[in-house]
């Protein structure tokens, strides 16, 4: 499993790289085969359907609120619709839910609806059920990686130590890095039973890695966020453009970073194109 108790640094450098919609290219799918359906079905909103899937993959994939947890997508997501198109029961309590917990997951909205007795907290539990369902149903064809992804990681880990650092379950990870051969350039898998993005780039560091000897490569904000948290370097795969930045990556990026010329102007282009990209 290349766990964290099980690394040894061998390098001077680390990339750390996320794996959904970064290196992998199931995050479009998730949501539009997945997230957006399972929620019409479970709040019957198939009048508004065409609009409501449209706007779930704006808030979920193509603004910059790109990767944020599923319960906040929820909430977000159905105040609009509550506002603009037709009631939805409970959505003020669970608006105010996702605000507040310490941890938004299946287990803490099942928590909440045994607590509350609130039907949309039974509801936020069935379609999150449901979405799991329904991506373990995707063909396995369709869970493959970007174009110029192995090309990356081969490279990077010629230089460096390689952390695959994601908010995804371990398992499925794991599983779909080692079917495409990616796991060869790969010296620890850190997920979301480790802790957050954040968490898991702070441990890394506890290794002995110079700030700017870290790279993070992402394509969310939250990647961004974990990375400047740590004060790491940063890297985006921009959506829609996953092929070209996996290219500039080896051509440009990777070597910027080993000569110590990526921090500061170059990557501060990177970040604002990463941004205009998302708004």
């Amino acid at each position: 499993m290349k766990s964290l108790e099980a690394f040894a640094r061998k390098r001077d450098y680390l990339v750390c790289v996320d794996s959904d919609g970064c290196a992998m290219d199931t995050m479009d799918i998730k949501h539009i085969r997945c997230f957006g359906p399972c929620m019409v079905k479970e709040w019957k909103l198939e009048a508004w359907e065409g609009q409501i899937l449209d706007r779930w993959n704006e808030i979920n994939l193509y603004s910059m609120t790109r990767g944020i947890n599923r319960f906040l997508a929820l909430a977000m997501a159905l105040e609009e619709i509550n506002e603009s198109l037709t009631p939805v029961e409970g959505v003020e309590e669970l608006s105010a839910w996702v605000k507040e917990a310490d941890e938004l997951s299946n287990g803490s909205v099942q928590r909440k609806a045994e607590e509350s007795g609130l039907e949309i907290f039974r509801k936020a539990l069935a379609w999150s059920k449901a979405v799991n369902q329904s991506i373990s149903e995707l063909p396995e064809e369709t869970k493959k990686p970007f174009e110029g992804v192995a090309e990356g990681l081969k490279a990077a880990h010629e230089s460096a130590d390689v952390a695959i650092v994601s908010s995804a379950n371990l398992e499925a990870v794991v599983e779909e890095w080692q079917k495409h051969g990616l796991m060869d350039s790969v010296d620890v898998c850190l997920t979301q039973n480790v802790g957050s993005k954040a968490y898991c780039i702070g441990k890394m560091l506890e290794y002995g890695f110079a700030a700017d000897h870290v790279l993070m490569i992402g394509d969310a904000p939250g990647d961004l966020s974990a990375a400047q948290k740590n004060g790491v370097l940063y890297y985006p795969i921009l959506v829609k453009h996953e092929k070209e930045s996996w290219e500039t990556f080896v051509k440009e990026a990777l070597p910027r970073f080993l000569q110590g010329t990526y921090k500061g102007d170059y990557q501060e282009q990177q970040i604002q194109a990463f941004r205009s990209n998302l708004s």
